[in-house]
């Protein structure tokens, strides 16, 4: 339980420093962050003809089905709770994988500087995530609005 208890200690001490350092214009990037990973799940689903192209041409289509909903979900879900800061270091770490892969196995093999290449599109949002992680969601998030009223007992009695 040691263990447990430092973990919870240093996390703690991180969302304290952050709160203390977190300026608003961090807040609003970060609801932009949201906004085009949303954006980016919707044009997923707008193109979806294209993601059944990729899926149908290898042979393990089923894990490629199952990794494209896992990307299109994790775009709309993370990227609505990246807007309303719910969750926010959780769902970034969700988000992650996704976008590595991204990079791995579609952008990289593009090149940077490729006619309709992704790459640096991707890794901008791959280090604005990382942000995130470390900072959290700040002050105008539901996370900051549970944190500051979570001793307060509603009695409706």
């Amino acid at each position: 339980m040691n263990s447990i208890a430092a973990i919870r200690s240093v996390r703690e001490k991180i969302e304290h420093w952050t709160n203390q350092h977190h300026t608003n214009w961090l807040d609003y990037l970060r609801i932009l962050l949201g906004i085009v990973l949303l954006i980016k799940g919707i044009t997923f689903i707008a193109n979806k003809e294209q993601v059944i192209q990729i899926i149908s041409n290898n042979e393990f289509w089923v894990f490629h089905y199952i990794i494209a909903h896992y990307v299109i979900g994790g775009y709309i879900v993370c990227g609505t709770a990246i807007i309303i800061g719910l969750f926010t270091r959780l769902v970034v770490l969700f988000e992650i994988p996704a976008l590595l892969g991204s990079i791995i196995f579609v952008d990289m093999h593009k090149g940077l500087l490729a006619i309709n290449s992704e790459l640096a599109y991707s890794i901008i949002i791959l280090a604005l995530l990382l942000f995130f992680l470390f900072y959290g969601s700040g002050k105008i998030s539901v996370d900051y609005y549970i944190q500051m009223h979570k001793d307060k007992n509603f009695d409706i009695s």
